[in-house]
């Protein structure tokens, strides 16, 4: 049988961690540039009332559903 070293096994998940911190700060830090900015597509349901504002970021929230769907299908796919 193969037992992966555990620290190897750390190493490797504090490895993809660290690459996903750094897309998360660089999706940050460029996000108001892209043309197409998260939270504010077409489709989400803004009211502004006189003293209110109700938004409900619902195409938002359809695509990162479909984009985390996707990769974590991509990843488990790959782990197998």
């Amino acid at each position: 049988m193969f037992f992966m070293d555990p620290l190897r096994e750390l190493g490797r998940m504090l490895l993809v961690l660290g690459v996903l911190l750094v897309f998360l700060g660089a999706l940050f830090y460029f996000g108001g540039k892209l043309p197409l900015r998260l939270g504010r597509l077409p489709g989400d349901i803004v009211h502004r009332g006189e003293h209110t504002t109700f938004y409900f970021p619902i195409v938002t929230c359809l695509v990162l559903s479909a984009g985390l769907s996707l990769l974590f299908w991509l990843i488990s796919h790959f782990r197998r």
